[in-house]
């Protein structure tokens, strides 16, 4: 059988979609060999058969012109020095991430800067003076040079290799702009002191020889830069997610030595079998069994349950929980890049370098628009000369050809209307991190919400009160009482809610409740003491039970009707009589059921998706108007990946909402990820859209945003491609008048950015 291993390769010097699929293809064409390219996180995944180098697949990436070298997994970390400060371990920013963006910032800044004088002055005849166009050669030249090498290099390399894309197109138009602008200038009429652009609007030959495009070349450049600018801040936000899920794990733990001693050292010196101390507060280190002590572990980051687990000796516990109580001695049984939290890491980055790459539209017509460009522009040039051997007259058309071609208002198609898109959406609530994720919102038909955080509101709150025994005395205030001055004194999140509650439903605050004496927490039962001469008992059917109070069945039907109803219910009786029931739920947002229909009336099918068990599922369901064949309970972390891939193995284009670190390999497997914006760093940057609100309402606008902005991008893209498509033929024909050219460019500009600004009235 053959063996195959694996390997992570870093790849520099992609530019686009087109790019990581022509490594990606060329990888794959080695036998035995299956790669996957990531240009978001810029990274290959390769699977490899025996008699396969890494170096020969490092050299077939170099061969395309990029760069490549493999990720070596760090070694473990060392004993450090005395007195030295240890690592936390979190993986730190590459240079790349850090400098792209703020490079192509600057080159933006000082190209903008320079075209702006430029465009106004060929544009306006009103502003041209005597050698006007010498300044905006000055102003030009390092823009095209300087501001357009990325481009430059970029269409070299594809001219290695035999292909085209936008970088191609942007070169050619540019260069072919600012070499014809030189010729006018140095061997022409255009330099002369008295030159003038006039506007006409008749199509007839024009004078090549004293006619620059000066305000071309440097105007293409400096918007491309814009839209290059836009892509690169969203690229590295796109790799931070990988960071903020390790960051949530502990930096350093409580070793307890043989001899009893406790020692505090990094998280990465933990080895499998090591007893560690986590004490109230404190992040569990790793994965592990509990050997001593008793406590309730907050899980809600990792598992999305609401209610913290009650664990004691033997049982297991995982890396990146809180103990939100008693202290624990954990025996560790995981470590390094075999805990859950590692493994929930991989998740993320499996499903993002799953994630099939949208390729650009002006990238995928550029591939074919730039070969035919440049066909059109020779086969002019040649039939100019077998025609009238006037080598000017075929110069200048076919030098028209090229300049007509050149992507001015492509280059505003996608970057205005995302940028008045995204602006829209930050006062809506909404954030949209890039025009790669508006495409799948048109396709969407099906949308996953998770339970916790997103549809509820994450918080337990008091329900319903039950008083058991009004006819003995007991009655509703009296219940509310002392069972929120008990529980007044636990910080349980069950008890935090019914102290809460309490207060509220009596009309005072939680501090002016009656303080319990003889307080005790019995650990995963609940809790007991005196209140105001009573002995009161709150907490399980089990704790009342041992403790011999009476008339315990009369509460039974009431626990059972409150989790039929997916509650917690807790049980409180005093002076040994059962006395009620109050129930504990985590509250479905008000804004909830409206919003699921918001969804419905967009086409979506709304689905429900939760770790907590089957009752409260389809209580919340039931509550929001979500049928029950959509409902799914009691999904661990890594099956919530599952049920959004088995959804699309049925044909359904999946849209995912959460807000919980459990959620973010499913938000990065999903076509489309919405988190909510109240939930963790690590849902947030694994997603698509942000809900910045925490309203679930915000998911409906959201993709109608998104589909709006994505029609207007394409709107654009038409009208730009239009615009070069119909000027062509008389390009070709000699008949271009080269203010023709500018004033419908401008006028194509003026489109496009008027289309985008109408996404502003989006409501």
């Amino acid at each position: 059988m053959t063996e195959v291993s694996e390997v992570e390769l870093a790849v520099g010097g992609m530019t686009c979609a087109s790019c990581s699929s022509r490594i990606e293809k060329k990888l794959n064409r080695v036998e035995g060999v299956t790669a996957s390219v990531n240009l978001a996180t810029e990274k290959a995944k390769v699977s490899y058969a025996d008699g396969v180098d890494v170096a020969q697949l490092i050299a077939l990436v170099e061969k395309l012109g990029y760069t490549a070298e493999e990720i070596v997994p760090p070694p473990p970390e060392p004993e450090p020095a005395p007195g030295a400060t240890a690592a936390d371990g979190t993986p730190a920013p590459t240079t790349a991430d850090i400098t792209e963006p703020d490079t192509l910032r600057q080159r933006l800044t000082v190209c903008a800067v320079l075209s702006l004088p430029v465009v106004l002055l060929a544009m306006v005849p009103a502003l041209q003076f005597d050698n006007w166009q010498w300044l905006s050669l000055t102003l030009a030249a390092p823009v095209v040079v300087w501001g357009g090498l990325p481009f430059h290099r970029a269409a070299f390399t594809n001219l290695r290799h035999g292909a085209a894309t936008m970088d191609t197109l942007v070169s050619v138009g540019t260069l072919a702009a600012f070499g014809w602008s030189l010729w006018a200038l140095f061997l022409g009429d255009a330099g002369m002191p008295g030159m003038r652009h006039g506007f006409t609007f008749t199509a007839s030959p024009g004078d090549g020889a004293s006619t620059i495009y000066l305000e071309v070349a440097s105007g293409v450049v400096t918007f491309i830069l814009l839209g290059r600018w836009l892509e690169a801040r969203a690229k590295r936000r796109a790799g931070s997610a990988l960071r903020v899920l390790l960051e949530l794990g502990a930096r350093d733990v409580a070793v307890l030595r043989p001899d009893g001693t406790e020692e505090r050292v990094p998280v990465g010196r933990l080895a499998v079998g090591d007893r560690f101390v986590v004490r109230p507060g404190e992040t569990v280190a790793t994965d592990g069994t509990v050997v001593e002590g008793a406590s309730a572990v907050d899980a809600s980051m990792l598992t999305g349950e609401s209610v913290p687990v009650d664990v004691g000796a033997g049982d297991t516990v995982t890396g990146a929980t809180v103990n939100t109580s008693g202290r624990l001695v954990v025996r560790a049984t995981r470590v390094g890049s075999d805990t859950q939290l590692a493994c929930m890491a991989r998740l993320v980055e499996d499903a993002q370098t799953g994630k099939a790459q949208v390729q650009r539209l002006a990238d995928r017509v550029a591939g074919v628009f730039v070969p035919v460009v440049l066909l059109i522009a020779a086969g002019t040039l040649a039939a100019w000369l077998g025609a009238t051997g006037d080598v000017t007259a075929a110069f200048t058309a076919a030098v028209a050809v090229l300049i007509i071609a050149c992507p001015c208002a492509l280059g505003l198609a996608t970057p205005t209307a995302l940028m008045v898109g995204t602006g829209r959406g930050a006062q809506l609530g909404i954030l949209i991190k890039g025009p790669e994720v508006l495409e799948s919102t048109r396709r969407v038909d099906t949308v996953v919400l998770d339970k916790t955080g997103t549809v509820t509101t994450g918080r337990m709150e008091m329900q319903d009160v039950y008083a058991a025994g009004a006819a003995e005395g007991t009655d509703e205030k009296q219940l509310l009482r002392l069972a929120g001055a008990l529980e007044h004194a636990s910080e349980h999140p069950v008890a935090r809610a019914v102290a809460a509650g309490a207060a509220e439903r009596l009309g005072t605050a939680v501090g002016r409740l009656p303080t319990p004496q003889g307080f005790e927490n019995v650990p995963g039962l609940g809790v007991r003491g005196t209140v105001e001469g009573h002995a009161v008992l709150a907490g399980r059917e089990r704790l009342l039970a041992e403790a011999g109070v009476t008339d315990l069945d009369t509460l039974t039907p009431l626990r059972e009707k409150a989790e039929a109803a997916g509650c917690t219910a807790v049980l409180v009786a005093w002076d040994g009589v059962a006395r009620g029931v109050l129930t504990v739920a985590d509250a479905v947002k008000e804004t909830s059921p409206r919003a699921v229909r918001e969804l419905r009336a967009l086409g979506l099918t709304p689905v429900l998706l939760t770790g907590d068990n089957r009752a409260v599922a389809d209580a919340v369901a039931q509550a929001v108007g979500i049928t029950p064949d959509a409902v799914y309970a009691e999904v661990l972390p890594q099956d919530k990946v599952d049920v959004v891939a088995r959804l699309r193995a049925e044909g359904r284009v999946v849209a995912m909402v959460g807000d919980g670190v459990n959620d973010a390999a499913a938000l990065a497997t999903a076509e489309l990820g919405l988190a909510m914006g109240t939930g963790t760093d690590v849902a947030i940057e694994a997603s698509d859209l942000t809900l910045a609100r925490g309203d679930l309402r915000v998911a409906a606008d959201a993709i109608r945003l998104s589909r709006k902005t994505l029609a207007t991008i394409k709107g654009n893209l038409f009208w730009a491609f239009g615009y070069n498509v119909a000027a062509l033929p008389l390009a070709a024909a000699g008949l271009l008048n080269p203010m023709i050219a500018g004033a419908a460019m401008a006028f194509s500009s003026v489109f496009v950015v008027t289309n985008s600004l109408r996404l502003r009235t989006f409501s």
